[in-house]
């Protein structure tokens, strides 16, 4: 069965109910650990092979607020929209996280989804020292962490680094290099 989407519904504008203006306020202090990253991002994504070889493309990233203010999601889109038609060094992609904060735990809790790869992936979040550390498996169940570092207003380093002999020893696979994007003219 098909419908037809309602007179007042806009391409692109998402599910009702989806977007938030803003932080929830009954935790908003706690919030701002990601909620630091609202906005739109450009994005220099490099994926380092196991035998040093590099590959880099430009990318793209969003994040906002979700559900009222308690949860923030983020898309993010390799190569950017407008390169896609373009030769492309790295296979195209994209993802969504949903993050939010779980005062049971005093942590975030994490989700992941890539349709293109099928992959579902769950994290805990913790700010240790000056980054945000992000815990659990890759799809073969592998210890795996992202990490975002360096963390300006205007930019951030993010890291995904795994490990294939149960922690003892970490390889970079994929890295960003993030800056805030320039407001549309």
């Amino acid at each position: 069965m098909t419908s037809t989407p309602s007179a007042n519904a806009q391409a692109g504008s998402g599910p009702r109910g989806l977007a938030a203006n803003g932080p929830a306020a009954d935790r908003a202090d706690k919030l701002m650990l990601f909620g630091q990253f609202v906005g739109d991002w450009d994005v220099d994504f490099t994926v380092h092979g196991p035998d040093g070889a590099r590959q880099t493309e430009k990318a793209e990233w969003h994040f906002g607020w979700i559900l009222e203010g308690p949860a923030i999601q983020d898309v993010w889109i390799v190569p950017r929209r407008e390169e896609r038609d373009k030769s492309s060094p790295v296979k195209s992609d994209y993802g969504t996280t949903i993050r939010f904060y779980d005062p049971a735990i005093d942590a975030w809790r994490v989700v992941y989804v890539s349709p293109l790869h099928g992959d579902l992936l769950t994290f805990v979040a913790r700010q240790v020292g000056d980054e945000i550390v992000l815990e659990g498996r890759d799809p073969d169940g592998s210890p795996m962490r992202w990490i975002f570092s360096e963390i300006t207003g205007q930019s951030f380093r993010w890291r995904r680094v795994v490990s294939p002999d149960g922690g003892k020893t970490w390889r970079l696979h994929k890295e960003m290099c993030v800056r805030r994007a320039e407001p549309p003219q």
